[in-house]
């Protein structure tokens, strides 16, 4: 049995026990603060980080978007952000997802110290750990100072994928790491600084009382709300089964773009049929299927992939009595699923050639994964899931002993 306890008394995020401790306020006095947010970017009563930050006194003097805005407001992919001036406070608000992806020399110079203050998912590709790369590095560059006001992990501890191939580094490919990494941003900053050899003011105000491995939330307290990090990232289960369903971003089957339910499903298509793949998934690799339930389903997507058809659908359900956390692996989920089209449709229009993250060059797919791996097991017939076992399961070892010691809860 999973373990049991109280995983959401006292648990305390980091811009809350920033606000909290006034001896980490006092570090703050006479400095120019940057933060770099967004719409999950709250306190422990819903109040926005900037204006709490402000009305604890606080000298924020710019504020920092990143992809989707500080609003949250932009729903697709490669959808920028202008900046502009914060209407009740006339603060700059420099957008990382417009013209720059990363920190101008100018937007730099508007602070001292920077609050990082971004919920992630815990996946490569979700683009706010890129971002606090190049944060990292140009801070590094500027003699500036990051604070990185931690927040969960909502997918937990588990570590899945394979690792990005040196030479495919792109925005959602920030270093060679699996899809899903397992660390928290501020964990992941300390990562990068020995990793990439930085040379950095850095500090990580840590959470109290966060556990990643007890049920029932394995990394989300239950008493804290979800609050959309990004438009598509409509709760918990979305958050766990992202790193594998992020991938059909690469097909052209629907992930659910257009309908209440994004990114939670394992494909969607007018001339799939969900009952046989579901069928093929399971003769294929059934153990990969374990951790949760799937619902054959159908929906019409009202904008993106598929619009105004009705889709035949496979729904993840790791929620509720269904999710077991030590054993599902959404990577792996998807990746089945792939290849159970495959092997019933041979020439299925799968892989969507597109420019993918402003990538012009490889298919999105490969961009995605970091490498051509996956691509290159789906669509050869005669590799079985323990090829693939074989490949990720050395890598997800690697990256496990790699982090180890970055770990601080």
């Amino acid at each position: 049995m999973p373990p049991t306890g109280p995983d959401t008394v006292n648990v305390q995020f980091g811009i809350d026990r920033l606000l909290g401790v006034p001896a980490l306020l006092a570090q703050l006095k006479g400095r120019r603060a940057a933060l770099v947010a967004h719409p999950a970017s709250v306190t422990v009563d819903l109040t926005h980080s900037l204006d709490a930050l402000i009305g604890a006194g606080v000298n924020v003097t710019s504020a920092f978007g990143p992809q989707h805005g500080l609003k949250g407001d932009k729903q697709d992919n490669m959808v920028e952000t202008a900046d502009e001036t914060d209407p009740q406070y006339g603060i700059p608000v420099f957008s990382l997802y417009g013209e720059v992806r990363r920190p101008t020399g100018q937007m730099m110079s508007s602070a001292d110290v920077f609050l990082f203050d971004l919920q992630d998912l815990g996946c490569r590709i979700y683009t706010f750990v890129t971002t606090l790369l190049y944060l990292l590095e140009e801070a590094a560059k500027h003699g500036k100072e990051v604070w990185v006001l931690d927040r969960p992990n909502p997918a937990g501890r588990p570590v899945e994928g394979t690792l990005l191939v040196p030479g495919q580094e792109s925005f959602v490919g920030a270093a060679p790491m699996p899809m899903r990494h397992g660390l928290t941003m501020g964990e992941m900053g300390h990562w990068f600084i020995n990793h990439f050899g930085l040379d950095v003011d850095y500090r990580v105000v840590e959470m109290t009382g966060w556990q990643p491995d007890v049920a029932p939330g394995f990394g989300w307290p239950e008493d804290r709300l979800w609050i959309n990090p990004s438009p598509n990232a409509a709760g918990l289960n979305m958050a766990r089964s992202y790193a594998g369903t992020v991938m059909i971003e690469g097909a052209n089957v629907s992930e659910g773009r257009g309908t209440t339910r994004p990114l939670e499903v394992l494909f969607g298509a007018p001339d799939l049929d969900a009952a046989a793949i579901h069928a093929e998934m399971k003769r294929i690799a059934p153990q990969w299927l374990s951790g949760c339930k799937l619902r054959e389903c159908y929906f019409e997507p009202t904008f993106h992939k598929h619009a105004g058809q009705l889709c035949s659908a496979l729904m993840i359900h790791a929620e509720g009595p269904f999710y077991d956390h030590a054993v599902f692996r959404p990577w792996r989920l998807q990746a089945l699923a792939f290849k159970a089209i495959r092997n019933l449709h041979p020439d299925y229009d799968l892989w969507r050639d597109f420019p993918y993250e402003y990538e012009m060059d490889r298919l999105a797919i490969d961009v995605i994964n970091g490498g051509p791996a996956l691509r290159e097991w789906v669509d050869d017939a005669a590799l079985d899931a323990d090829d693939l076992e074989a490949i990720a399961g050395a890598d997800e070892a690697a990256w496990t002993d790699q982090i180890r010691p970055f770990i601080r809860y």
